[in-house]
């Protein structure tokens, strides 16, 4: 009996942990179709001679049991005894049993870091999240500590304001005065819209149960009781104090994936592009590609079809005979956040990094263009060729389009040199060598034509052997665990012979997603 095919477009964290899925718990093959040069997505492991760059800083953090076991299943915790770290599938949900040991090696682990960020802000640093303590004191002063505290008690006693858009959010958990302190530049760099502007979504999704009350019990939390479970399930996302990290960056985790795929019987096809999906009216059929190494065109046809491809190109690539079809012109309406990232390598010459002990910085500073500060060498020591060298990824939020964005390469990382020069966070006279990489549509907005996202999610619902997933796939920031579970979900669909897809679409939206811990 000849055996189902799945044709999943996109090897990042969804696409991937999809194919794995399928091969673990269906007869079903799956064939990955991935238009980069390697595997991994957002959260491939760029090598610059030997240095290695974590593209926009991927902790690996999840209140879900499961995941965390399917990481650690791959890359066991650095220093366990011989086999993965708490290995235990429900009806080995992962294709595992308790027995079953992966390959152990002493580069193929996981680390446990120690989680630690800051604002920068009006040239000083402040903890990230914030701490009631001496050092916000002396950076603040009395006064605006003051102001802080009273617009925030103020916030919280008077009637909240209906929450329509982000600055509504913000100021009914923070107070007006944190809001404009803390939380306004940055957001506003990362989006390029006004706070006032972007919807109320983004802050449900990425904020998920902070305010001050929740740093204040943490801290308390934090010196009479220690979470000591790795996945934290306690405590909320934006305060865990520790972390998993692969010690070579989160593309070590997926080239690790993507080989078991291949060795279990899995097809990935690299440097491809989907350039056309044939479907009929509730069903795709193939998608048809082209190799951008040597130009030829193929036709893949499958029964079923995953897709982590922007939503904005996967309805392009579609036939619609009508060119103003209302889910057309929504998808043409979404738009998108890009990203780039200048590597800057330094010797140790520079008395600042030696005392910085981030693993990234936020930058709230107006007159500074980048948005954030990653530390690689914090990150893992094996993220750096050399340890006598301090390895940064300086961060700009932009759209293709804007000036920045289209200059050389050059002049880009001699803008992010001066930059970090000039706050003191690298000496230009240290600075060895530096690269730039650009990330396109790696965030997908929240404002544009997203309010009418859901003419396409119904669309998408309609087509039967269509599965959305991950960050780009659904138009949704997820984290990589939400786009994990998404991909989970919608393999569990298919092993339970469900046609509603709504419980895919409900992960990163509902408390008990946020709050998950599979128990």
């Amino acid at each position: 009996m000849k055996k189902r095919k799945a044709i999943i477009i996109g090897a990042g964290p969804a696409g991937l942990t999809a194919a794995y899925e399928l091969l673990t718990k269906t007869d079903i093959i799956p064939i990955i179709i991935e238009q980069d040069n390697q595997v991994g997505g957002l959260s491939k492991t760029i090598d610059f001679e030997g240095n290695k760059i974590d593209i926009g800083g991927h902790r690996f953090f999840s209140r879900s049991k499961k995941v965390v076991d399917w990481w650690l299943h791959f890359l066991p915790l650095e220093n366990s005894p011989g086999k993965p770290f708490s290995i235990r599938y429900q009806n080995q949900s992962a294709g595992v049993s308790s027995g079953e040991q992966s390959p152990v090696s002493e580069d193929a682990v996981m680390l446990l870091r120690p989680r630690k960020s800051r604002i920068y802000h009006a040239r000083k640093f402040f903890d990230y999240p914030l701490q009631i303590n001496g050092n916000t004191l002396r950076n603040l002063g009395l006064a605006k500590l003051f102001a802080i505290g009273t617009s925030y008690c103020r916030a919280k006693l008077l009637p909240k304001k209906p929450e329509r858009t982000l600055e509504d959010f913000f100021i009914n958990r923070f107070g007006n005065k944190l809001y404009t302190t803390f939380f306004k530049d940055y957001t506003e760099k990362v989006w390029g819209v006004p706070c006032n502007e972007l919807p109320a979504d983004w802050g449900r999704q990425r904020v998920k149960g902070l305010d001050v009350g929740n740093v204040i019990k943490h801290a308390f939390r934090s010196i009479f009781l220690k979470d000591r479970d790795i996945r934290q399930a306690k405590t909320k996302t934006s305060l865990i104090e520790q972390f998993l990290y692969p010690k070579f960056g989160p593309g070590q985790m997926w080239e690790t994936v993507a080989g078991e795929i291949q060795k279990r019987g899995g097809e990935i096809i690299l440097n491809t592009g989907v350039t056309k999906i044939t479907r009929d009216h509730k069903h795709i059929i193939s998608v048809e590609t082209t190799n951008f190494e040597n130009g030829q065109s193929a036709t893949c046809e499958g029964d079923l079809f995953f897709s982590a491809m922007p939503v904005k190109e996967l309805v392009e690539k579609m036939d619609f005979p009508e060119k103003d079809h209302p889910v057309v012109a929504a998808a043409r309406s979404l738009e998108y956040r890009d990203f780039l990232i200048v590597g800057i390598l330094s010797d140790k010459e520079n008395g600042q990094q030696d005392v910085i002990s981030d693993n990234w910085i936020y930058i709230q500073e107006g007159d500074i263009k980048a948005g954030r500060v990653q530390f690689f060498h914090n990150w893992s020591p094996g993220m750096t060729k050399d340890s006598r060298h301090h390895w940064i990824g300086v961060e700009y939020f932009c759209n293709e389009t804007d000036e920045f964005w289209q200059q050389e390469d050059e002049a880009i990382s001699s803008f992010a040199v001066s930059e970090m020069d000039k706050i003191g966070i690298v000496d230009s006279r240290t600075v060895l060598k530096t690269t730039v990489i650009k990330v396109k549509k790696a965030y997908p907005s929240y404002f544009g034509g997203y309010s009418n996202f859901g003419v396409i999610q119904e669309f998408l619902n309609g087509i039967d052997n269509l599965y959305p997933v991950g960050r780009n796939g659904m138009h949704r920031y997820n984290n990589t665990d939400h786009s994990m579970l998404t991909a989970m979900a919608a393999v569990d669909n298919i092993v339970q012979g469900k046609t509603d897809k709504s419980a895919i679409w409900a992960i990163n939206t509902e408390d008990a997603y946020h709050e998950q811990s599979d128990n």
